[in-house]
């Protein structure tokens, strides 16, 4: 080679541009390297924010706030609006991700050339996956009261920085929904309050963490506000009244054998209720009588004279209604009246109680434990009377009581006529035959679900 060609040659060599390899480990790549693993933190943080505020307990963070957590304060009042703050985290979530994707599709393009858009897309899917969503969301689980109330202050500047630019993009969702005839309810909630605490409780049930009378009392509380006293009142064939025409020995015989201390008294006929009798007045006035004027006073003794003015409520009220409104009288009985002002049936404050507590009984309630009763063929006798809820709760079932209250009411109303006895029926998965009637009344049912296999007396 000659002088003037290895010349050339070495100028050449000095020209030509270094190795792809080389090239790219200058301070542009650090730099860009710098720039992606800071996105990938601030998705990381973007991720495990949304997962703590929206699973995180609202009650927990509530008794935090309460001892002085300003966290939890922070936390319980960035998540009232919940879709300016979902907004806010989907926003700068999404802008990082794609701005981290961008970086690293420049940059390996820079370093292996055409086949660096491969490269970048496979390593940001497991850096992402891993160190961005999975990894974050995994720990705010884990921890979401915690990491909520760290979280909450430096989430709640942001959300109010992004506020304008949600707002946009809520505009234009909405009017997107609006096309297609949907309209969203800014301040509605998929579920209730009563709903969540109701699944929450039969996960709990489920899991052995609560109890079935515990679930059943919780419950019992929330569906107060969601039941009328038509449901659970006594009806006005089986209530004890007292006829202001008696003589006052009778009437003094029939409140000492009654079991209740409350007895509504009426005139000429059941529906013309005047009084309400309590058996303590009435001991009360006999024996002020009797100091006064003898034994002859029992003779002339008017029962009208100690006799309460009837309280009527109409069949719609709410049992939490009601239950305030005897609180706030004083009293604990009321009698329920229709549209038409027609005597329903009466209620009491313990009625209401049993319904979150399960039945009270006393020395003087001897047939309320015989309205359910299991015999040796495995079914249940059940009283008539009996209400589908009662029914539901002793045996953990589900019958539906949207058209009748009682056992038999549902009953009737699926067989569309009063059913004689031996009839037999088999509909939401349970056997019903009916075992007694009164008249029009069915008295006495036996059941069995049909799941279960007949006892050894059926075959």
């Amino acid at each position: 080679m000659t002088a003037s060609a290895a010349t050339t040659a070495a100028t050449a060599a000095a020209a030509a541009p270094p190795p792809a390899s080389t090239a790219g480990l200058d301070l542009t790549f650090w730099l860009t390297g710098a720039a992606i693993l800071v996105l990938l933190a601030l998705s990381a943080f973007f991720s495990g924010s949304e997962t703590a505020l929206t699973a995180s307990s609202r009650a927990k963070l509530r008794s935090r706030a309460d001892k002085g957590d300003a966290g939890a304060q922070g936390a319980l009042q960035v998540t009232e609006d919940s879709e300016r703050l979902i907004g806010s985290i989907l926003l700068g979530n999404n802008v990082v991700n794609i701005l981290s994707a961008s970086l690293a599709t420049a940059l390996f393009t820079r370093l292996l050339g055409s086949s660096g858009v491969a490269a970048a897309t496979v390593v940001m899917t497991v850096l992402v996956l891993i160190f961005s969503e999975v990894l974050p969301k995994t720990y705010a689980i884990l921890a979401p009261e915690d990491l909520a109330s760290r979280v909450a202050r430096p989430i709640s500047v942001f959300t109010r920085l992004m506020t304008p630019v949600v707002a946009v993009v809520r505009l234009v969702v909405r009017g997107i929904l609006a096309l297609f005839g949907l309209r969203a309810d800014q301040s509605g909630h998929v579920f209730s309050v009563q709903e969540e605490i109701a699944g929450a409780l039969a996960i709990a049930q489920s899991s052995g963490t609560v109890q079935k009378e515990d679930r059943d009392r919780l419950l019992g509380a929330l569906d107060l506000g969601e039941r009328a006293v038509e449901e659970i009142m006594l009806h006005r064939s089986n209530i004890q009244m007292i006829d202001a025409r008696l003589p006052p020995d009778a009437v003094l015989d029939l409140v000492l054998k009654s079991p209740h201390t409350r007895l509504p008294v009426f005139r000429d006929e059941r529906e013309n209720v005047v009084g309400v009798i309590h058996a303590k007045d009435l001991l009360r006035g006999v024996r002020r009588a009797l100091q006064e004027r003898g034994p002859e006073a029992l003779r002339d003794f008017d029962v009208m004279t100690i006799a309460m003015p009837p309280y009527f409520v109409p069949d719609t009220t709410t049992l939490d209604e009601q239950m305030r409104e005897f609180l706030k009288r004083r009293t604990h009985f009321a009698l329920v009246v229709d549209e038409y002002g027609s005597l329903r049936g009466l209620i009491t404050l313990e009625d209401i109680l049993e319904e979150i507590v399960g039945e009270i009984t006393d020395e003087h309630d001897t047939d309320a434990l015989a309205s359910l009763v299991r015999d040796a063929r495995g079914d249940y006798l059940v009283e008539g009377a009996m209400t589908i809820r009662d029914l539901n709760r002793a045996l953990d079932w589900s019958l539906p009581d949207d058209e009748a209250n009682t056992v038999a009411g549902l009953v009737i109303h699926m067989a569309q006529s009063i059913p004689t006895p031996g009839q037999v029926f088999s509909f939401h998965g349970c056997r019903f035959e009916v075992v007694a009637r009164r008249e029009n009344r069915i008295t006495r049912l036996r059941i069995r679900p049909l799941g279960e296999p007949p006892g050894p007396a059926d075959q």
